[in-house]
């Protein structure tokens, strides 16, 4: 059972690697910005929170909205190829010799097989969509899409802001950033494997850009934080 579920679950590591890493990247950049300003606690905890909310609901809308989009295209190509197997039968035939011809088929072999394609319509339709087309029915579900994007990125996103919600509740006498930032980098890590994994590169490669992404993000947010309540104060 649970190796069934994995499997259901597996075409969408790639959504939750990127809805991690982008939740992780994003919310660490907001903590080490909060810290560069010499903001307390509470106000990272607020900061945090209302990023990690928004930013995630609006990648998982717009992840579930390209899916869908996709997905309605295909849907409205089939239904065109549909339609013009019944109205320009011929034409249509003729455009399936034509690929296969350009495959390398010809004579005898070639009619078998414009024959065999054509008798079904629905492996007709099949090959006009992926030869003709150059289009591939989509098997992820969009809402899948948005919610383990989602999911994803509070779930990671959460690791930076755990040490200053802990500390709210009851202070700790520890450096939170350097804590923060030692947990976040096991996030990377995690993230950086999966990413390896998905895109099937070396797993060193992976982690590395991982966390070399999330440290730019958060030197960068962390200067630009001090040099503001440098400015401002």
């Amino acid at each position: 059972m649970k190796r069934s579920r994995f499997h259901k679950l597996e075409p969408y590591l790639g959504e939750f690697v990127y809805g991690g890493m982008d939740g992780c990247v994003t919310t660490f950049a907001v903590v080490a910005g909060s810290v560069g300003a010499g903001l307390n606690s509470s106000v990272i905890i607020i900061l945090g929170f209302a990023n990690l909310l928004a930013d995630g609901f609006a990648m998982s809308v717009g992840a579930y909205l390209s899916a869908k989009t996709q997905k309605d295209n295909f849907n409205k190509h089939r239904a065109q190829a549909s339609r013009n197997m019944e109205t320009v039968h011929e034409v249509e035939k003729q455009e399936i010799r034509r690929i296969y011809a350009q495959k390398g088929f010809e004579g005898k072999l070639l009619n078998q097989v414009v024959e065999v394609i054509t008798r079904d319509k629905d492996r007709w339709i099949d090959v006009k969509m992926k030869e003709g087309l150059q289009m591939s029915r989509p098997l992820k579900s969009p809402v899948w899409i948005g919610g383990i994007t989602w999911i994803s990125f509070v779930l990671i996103g959460l690791i930076p802001l755990v040490v200053f919600v802990l500390d709210y509740l009851d202070p700790m006498e520890k450096d939170l950033f350097v804590t923060s930032s030692i947990l976040t980098a096991i996030g990377f890590l995690i993230i950086g494997w999966l990413k390896a994994y998905v895109n099937q590169t070396r797993i060193l490669k992976g982690i590395s850009e991982t966390i070399g992404l999330g440290a730019i993000a958060a030197v960068v947010a962390y200067f630009v934080g001090d040099l503001l309540e440098r400015l401002l104060s």
